[in-house]
This record gives C-alpha cells, sequence and structure tokens, in this order.
C-alpha cells in the first residue's frame, strides 16, 4: 500500500516527485522544514566536464548541501541568437553532475554576473543601437526576456527545478544592482521591478532571489554578499537572512599580488552569521577555477580563478580551510533544528563578547562570540568559564561541551609542491619551432577591413571577436611641409589595456595601462620622410570592464585625440590626426590561420629560434606526464601572450608584469576585519607563473602540441610541464583532540617533525620547546602512519606521556612528507 501511494504521488505531480521549496522569516524550507543551508560556488565554465564529478563530490564531502552556479550569458550567445552549450559549457549536464550527486542546486541567472568574467553580457548586446544595460531601455529587456527564458524553458525540459523533482532549490534574478543603483535614479527601481515580475512570471515554483537589493519586490528575497554579513537584515520579515556570496578570498589581477584570506577569519564569518540568525550561507568561490581562452574579465583579471577557495584551482583539498569548514558545517548541521526553530537570546558581556542562546523544548544551542581583535574573552556561563580567543566564535550545540572554535583549527595544514614531467628523457629542455607573425600583407598598406573618418572604442568594430584591433593611416608630407626638418614625435591617447606602436614598418614603441589608470598618454620619437607614411596602433584588451554603473560605455582602445608633434626650439607645430580617414583590422593572421592547431598546415622553422623576439609564434611537443595529479605548464621566461595545448586555449600569460616589491608578509594576523590587501604574497615576482593544463586536453598515449603566441618577447627555453600534489602535510593540534593525516591518495612516507609540548614554530620550520612528552612522539607517528594514505591521531597526554609545561597549553605539531 506505502508503495502505491507513492506511485501515485508521483503521477499526480506529472510523474516527477516534486520538491517544494518555500521560505518564512527564519529559513527556506524544503517539503515543510525549515533547512540549514550551506552551498558552494562551482562555475561549470573553469574547468571541465570530466572534472565536475570530483569537485562536486568533494563539495559534498566538505559538508555541503548546494552547489551555486551562474549562467553566463557571453558564453552561450557569443553572437547573436547563435547557442554554445558544448563541452565546458553543458549546462544541463553539469546540474545533472549536481543531481547524481545529491545535492541541491542554486542557479544564478541574473543576467549580470560580476564574477570577473566580462559581467555575463556579450558584447553585441553593448552594440545594438540605443543600447542602455540595465535599465528600462525596451531593446536591453527583451534580449534578458529572451535569453532567462530561454535558460528556463531548458532547465524546465529537462525537469530539473526542484518543483518538477530536481534539484534546483532557488533562482536568482540580477545581481548586486543595488551596489551601484543610484545614479540609474528612478530608472533603476523601475528596471528591478521588471526584473521581479520577469523572473515570477515563468514559473519555476522555487523562490527568486536577488542578491545585494535593499528594495527588492516581492516576492523576491534579497540576499547579502561580501565578505562579513551578520549585521545584514532582510527586507521584509517574511525573508529568511541569506548569505549568497562568502567572499573566501579575492581574485587576482596582473601585475598585482597575490591575496589570501585566512581560515580562522572565513570561519569566523560564517559562525558570527549563524550565531546571529542566519541560516543560508554559499561560499563564492569554493572551487577556484581557471578562465580558459578569453573569459577573463576585470580589466587585468588573471587566467587563474584563484579566490583563495576551499578547492583549488585544479580541484585539490585547500587546507587547512576545507578541513575547518567541513567540521564547522558539521557542527552547523547537528544544530539544525534548535537554529531554525528555536528561541533566540543574547547576553552582552561587553568588550565586544557575547552569548547567543537557541532554545527549543528539546534543549539548547549556545554561541559565544568575541569580536574583539587584541584581546580573549573569558565568558562565564551557567556556572562554567569558557576561554574565548580574540576574534573567534565558540560553539556549543549542549550549551556545555565546546564542539568547535573558529581560532582553533585542528586539521592538517597540506603543502603543495611541483613535480617534473617524469614522461620525459629531459623534461626541462623541449624542442621549439618558430614562425613570425605575418602582418606585411595589410600593415604595409595601411588597409584593413573598414574605414571611417573617426577613431572607434574598440568594442563597437571588434564586437569582442578578438583581443586585438589595428588601427590604421597614412600621412603625406610635402618636401618642403612645415614638418620636415624638425624632430617629430607621435603623441597617442589611448585606453588601450596594452598599445603597441609602429610608423612605416618600424615599432617605435608599446604601452600598458598600470595602477587602475585605464587612460594614459603614448608619446615616442618617429621618423616621417617625405610622400606617403603609415602609422598603425595595435590595440589590445586584457578583460573588459565588469563593474559599476553604466560600465558598458567604459572606453576601451584608442578614441584619441592622436597628433604629430614637430619641435624645432621653441617652434612647435600639431596635427591632429583624429578625423583622419582611419582604417580598421580586428584579430591577427595567425590567429585566423589557426596556427594554434594541432593540424596547421602551416610551415614552421626549426632553425635559429629566436629569443626575445615580439609578435612571434612558439611551437613544441611533449608527452603527458605520468599518473592522475593535476598538470601546470610553467610559462617562466615567456612576456606577455596565449597558450594552446592541442588546439585548446589554456588562457592568457603576461609574465613581464610584475607586482611591487612591497606590501607582502610572511605571516598574517586574522584578528581584525579582511580586506583584499590585508595579506598578501607573491611580491616582486609575475602574478600567475603556472597555467593549468585539464588533464581531458591531453593525448595520454602519443604526442602532445603546445603553442604560444608571444607579444613582448620571451624564452620559450625555459618553459616545462610539471604536476603538482600534496608535498607534505603538518598541523598544529591542542590536546584532547583528534587529527587526521592524509596525502591524497599518496602513502606518507615520513614524519620529519612531531614533538607533544610547547613546540614552537610554523609548518616547515617547527622546533621544540622547554618540555616535551616523555614518548617519542616520532616513533609513534611512524608506527601509525607511514606506509598509509591516511591516519588518525588522538592528541593525549596518555599517548604522548605527560609533559612538564607550567600550565601551558599542549599542542602536538607534526610535519609529515607524502
Amino acid at each position: 500500500m506505502a508503495s502505491l501511494r507513492f506511485i501515485l504521488c508521483c503521477v499526480l505531480v506529472n510523474c516527477a516527485c516534486a520538491t517544494i521549496v518555500s521560505h518564512d522569516g527564519r529559513a527556506i524550507t524544503i517539503d515543510g522544514h525549515r533547512r540549514v543551508l550551506l552551498s558552494g560556488s562551482i562555475h561549470y565554465p573553469r574547468s571541465t566536464p570530466k572534472m565536475w564529478p570530483d569537485h562536486i563530490k568533494k563539495g559534498k564531502e566538505g559538508g555541503l548541501d548546494a552547489i551555486e552556479t551562474y549562467v553566463f550569458w557571453n558564453a552561450h550567445e557569443p553572437t547573436r541568437r547563435q547557442y554554445d552549450f558544448s563541452g565546458k559549457l553543458d549546462l544541463i549536464r553539469f546540474l545533472k553532475t549536481i543531481q547524481d550527486e545529491g545535492l541541491y542546486g542554486v542557479l544564478r541567472i541574473r543576467p549580470y554576473a560580476c564574477a570577473e568574467g566580462i559581467t555575463g553580457f556579450p558584447v553585441w548586446l553593448h552594440n545594438m543601437p540605443r543600447m542602455v544595460f540595465r535599465t528600462t531601455n525596451k531593446a536591453f529587456m527583451d534580449e534578458i526576456q529572451n535569453f532567462t527564458t530561454m535558460i528556463v524553458d531548458m532547465v524546465m525540459k529537462e525537469k530539473l527545478f526542484a518543483s518538477q523533482g530536481g534539484p534546483i532549490i532557488l533562482a536568482q534574478i540580477e545581481n548586486e544592482y543595488g551596489n551601484i543603483m543610484g545614479p540609474y535614479g528612478e530608472a533603476g527601481e523601475s528596471y528591478i521591478k521588471l526584473c521581479a515580475n520577469m523572473a515570477q512570471a515563468l514559473n519555476v515554483g522555487v523562490p527568486w532571489i536577488i542578491c545585494q537589493q535593499n528594495y527588492a519586490p516581492q516576492p523576491m528575497l534579497n540576499t547579502c554578499n561580501g565578505f562579513y554579513c551578520d549585521n545584514f537584515t532582510p527586507n521584509n520579515l517574511n525573508t529568511p537572512k541569506m548569505w549568497t556570496e562568502n567572499w573566501t578570498g579575492w581574485f587576482k589581477q596582473w601585475g598585482g599580488k597575490n591575496p589570501h584570506r585566512t581560515t580562522e577569519d572565513v570561519t569566523f564569518s560564517v559562525a558570527r552569521f549563524f550565531q546571529r540568525g542566519g541560516t543560508f550561507n554559499n561560499y563564492y568561490m569554493y572551487h577556484r577555477g581557471t578562465n580558459f581562452d578569453r573569459s577573463a574579465g576585470g580589466p587585468y583579471i588573471t587566467t587563474s580563478y584563484d579566490y583563495d577557495a576551499p578547492l583549488d584551482e585544479y580541484g585539490n583539498l585547500n587546507q587547512p580551510k576545507y578541513g575547518h569548514l567541513k567540521q564547522l558545517h558539521d557542527v552547523l548541521h547537528s544544530m539544525e533544528k534548535t537554529l531554525t526553530y528555536g528561541n533566540i537570546s543574547t547576553i552582552d558581556f561587553g568588550n565586544s563578547a557575547s552569548a547567543t542562546i537557541y532554545t527549543t523544548q528539546e534543549g539548547y544551542s549556545c554561541f559565544f562570540g568575541n569580536g574583539n581583535e587584541n584581546s580573549d574573552a573569558t565568558i562565564s556561563f551557567r556556572g562554567e568559564s569558557y576561554v574565548v580567543p580574540a576574534w573567534s566564535v565558540t560553539i556549543l550545540p549542549d550549551c556545555k561541551t565546546e564542539a568547535y572554535n573558529t581560532a582553533k583549527i585542528t586539521t592538517q595544514t597540506s603543502m603543495m609542491v611541483k613535480k617534473p614531467n617524469e614522461a620525459e628523457d629531459d623534461p626541462s629542455t623541449l624542442k621549439w619551432s618558430w614562425r613570425p607573425e605575418n602582418m606585411d600583407n595589410f600593415v604595409l598598406r595601411g588597409k584593413g577591413e573598414s574605414t571611417n573618418t573617426q577613431l572607434f572604442d574598440q568594442k563597437v568594430v571588434s564586437n569582442d571577436q578578438s583581443d586585438y584591433l589595428w588601427y590604421m593611416t597614412t600621412v603625406k608630407f610635402r618636401k618642403r611641409d612645415p614638418f620636415m626638418g624638425k624632430n617629430m614625435s607621435l603623441r597617442v591617447n589611448s585606453t588601450a589595456h596594452v598599445l603597441r606602436v609602429f610608423v612605416n614598418g618600424k615599432h617605435i614603441g608599446n604601452q600598458h595601462a598600470e595602477n587602475e589608470k585605464f587612460h594614459y598618454v603614448f608619446e615616442k620619437d618617429a621618423k616621417f620622410k617625405s610622400g606617403r607614411n603609415v602609422i598603425f596602433l595595435l590595440s589590445i584588451t586584457v578583460g573588459l570592464q565588469n563593474y559599476g554603473a553604466f560600465f558598458e560605455s567604459v572606453p576601451v582602445g584608442i578614441t584619441g585625440p592622436i597628433f604629430i608633434i614637430g619641435r624645432n626650439g621653441d617652434e612647435i607645430i600639431v596635427k591632429d590626426l583624429s578625423s583622419h580617414k582611419w582604417s580598421y583590422k580586428t584579430g591577427l593572421n595567425g590567429f585566423e590561420n589557426k596556427l594554434f592547431k594541432t593540424e596547421s598546415p602551416s610551415k614552421w622553422s626549426f632553425e635559429s629560434v629566436p629569443l626575445n623576439r615580439t609578435m612571434t609564434w612558439y611551437k613544441t611537443t611533449f608527452k603527458a606526464p605520468l599518473g592522475n595529479d593535476p598538470v601546470v605548464v610553467d610559462l617562466l621566461g615567456l612576456g606577455k601572450g596565449t597558450a594552446w595545448v592541442n588546439g585548446n586555449n589554456i588562457g592568457c600569460y603576461w609574465l613581464a608584469f610584475n607586482s611591487s616589491s612591497d606590501g607582502c608578509s610572511a605571516k598574517c594576523n586574522y584578528r581584525g576585519a579582511y580586506y583584499a590587501e590585508k595579506y598578501q604574497t607573491n611580491c616582486g615576482e609575475p602574478t600567475q607563473r603556472w597555467y593549468h593544463v585539464p588533464r581531458s586536453f591531453l593525448i595520454t598515449e602519443g604526442v602532445n602540441t603546445l603553442v604560444l603566441f608571444e607579444e613582448m618577447g620571451g624564452n620559450p627555453s625555459l618553459v616545462n610541464f610539471q604536476t603538482t600534489r600534496v608535498g607534505s602535510v603538518c598541523a598544529n593540534v591542542y590536546e584532547k583532540n583528534v587529527i587526521e593525516l592524509s596525502c591524497d591518495r599518496k602513502t606518507i612516507s615520513a614524519i620529519k617533525f612531531a614533538s607533544f609540548g610547547n613546540s614552537d614554530g610554523n609548518c616547515g620550520s617547527f622546533v621544540k620547546g622547554t618540555c616535551e612528552g616523555s614518548k617519542n612522539a616520532v616513533d609513534i607517528l611512524t608506527k601509525e602512519c607511514i606506509g598509509k594514505e591516511k591516519c588518525s591521531i588522538d592528541v593525549t597526554a596518555e599517548k604522548f606521556g605527560v609533559p612538564d609545561c607550567s600550565g601551558v597549553a599542549r599542542r602536538l605539531p607534526i610535519e609529515a612528507i607524502c
């Protein structure tokens, strides 16, 4: 009978067992039950389909309930009404992979995605007549209606919304518009209402969210994005407190340093959020990912979309962040009923210390929070005393026993290493061929694909079909022209991210934007002759503007004015070329002829391979690294350009643009509010040296091909392939805890350090203190861990011997080699 009722239920909901997703002021409800939901952002285009199952599985094992992703309009509709859902853009396959793992999905259709990836808006949209983004502009609304409806129809056809029995429990329209809404005035308010009405009319059967939108119309749920959202208050009493982007770190930009957000601070932000009534938290990002091809935005966002996330760019566990968050998730899930149904009371102890008590008929759960940046807090509660470290939260599921503290890390730290390509006899020496980028057929003539008597924004001309746009014109001087005989220079007012300038076939200089100043003046001496002179300017973009009010109107390219300046002593003559007849050509010949393809018929030379030559193509072959560890290519020695492996574009590189030499620190104090520049590494070095080569791009048996296009000039002889893996693991755990050591599918081969007492130092530099347990900790760990992929250790005085540490908290620091 029970089975019959189940079948009847499925029939009544169109042959799918629907999940009823709703909400009240406390939480998202699923089939009538309030839920604590922990979610993580994994963007499908930033990895490959073969990587998706592993990333999603690790999310589930890390304690996530849901996976969140944007839908990237610019990737799916690069040309109007021409769609691409193939390969790593297979949205439906990604959503089904989430479903296969038994997790929920959060689908952020928007259409705007900041995401440091060209905003999600395709450039052809910008070039439509009378187009204005993110307003009630009819052309804009028609286009977002078309794309949003198409995505919803695709998802509904596959029955992937929870209302159809699928995994998707939430959908999102728009994104962070409230941050920049002011300049749009009343049109902005009207636009948000139109977006809300459009979303609601699609009848997806799950709640819609709008993040960073205090004036979100009902029934939209407004949510919070940021490093901290504990003070966020929804705009409606029936809207739960939701955090759609908990920034686990920050993105990297060319010429910048590597930002890091500590594990202690991320977990503090989450615990604080749940202490103050939050019930939905999504990590942005949970997996870092790669900006393959030309998908990086910015400007100047690197190919590695790092974000210091719990899963690194290659899918490795970023320990201790992954493990410490997993432990927090387990504790929060154990308190789900109390957190979502309990009455909430708070005790303020002063000096930023407080206790929050959740009470139900079945029992109590407590958070002890200490927001003081400098001093620990001693909290007396129900006859017991608890020490809460500065800038931390202690969680007591039964209001008696401490189960978790955000500042006390009891998971390992994994130290990653890069190994040479063992498939090669000499992995550091690759045999190269080369050929120049052919510019003669159009540059010397100064003729392109179109002409006009004005300078255009690069977006308008190239329509985002390439990062490269040539601006060309000719100038004629008579022998007796006032300019002749004078010292002459060419001055270009530029908004090109990178500018290369040629006069009469000779390269006279180049310049790039720095310090986020994307408008600059290039001026160099140039030799002009009597008769016909050809000026050609190559404008190069490095990701388009992706944030701010009216960001689509931010110019890029060469919008002028442009002058030839003649000087003879105090005499100056200026010739304005801005209204000259300008010819335009999008792209480079090597790209058009697909020199990056393995089967390219073009001729390559193995003779006299040049070094530090601009506008040059290089090619080599290599064997795929052995094993299953992630593969990277070290591009040290190159300047700026693009790399392909077996025809797959692995992204832009720019090793010639180093970060500044100051502003880094060896150790970060997690205490106090985080900001992107708080803790940085990699000073004075290229922002990104290693580039991800997914295993699915490689030929396991046979020869693989690497092709480079080098713009600025570099030395390819230093390029080599490597694998990345865990090299050693460390821990520094207080007494009465359990530590698990794992080499991630490799065996533990040696114990480099272990001492139970008051040892000091950090991973890689531990030193013994003044007291130590009577039993040899190295011998104990050697016996229990060597030869195993993982081992668990109870940190107790009984196991390691009682050290005389005079009241100091006893710890067990460990360093193990994998």
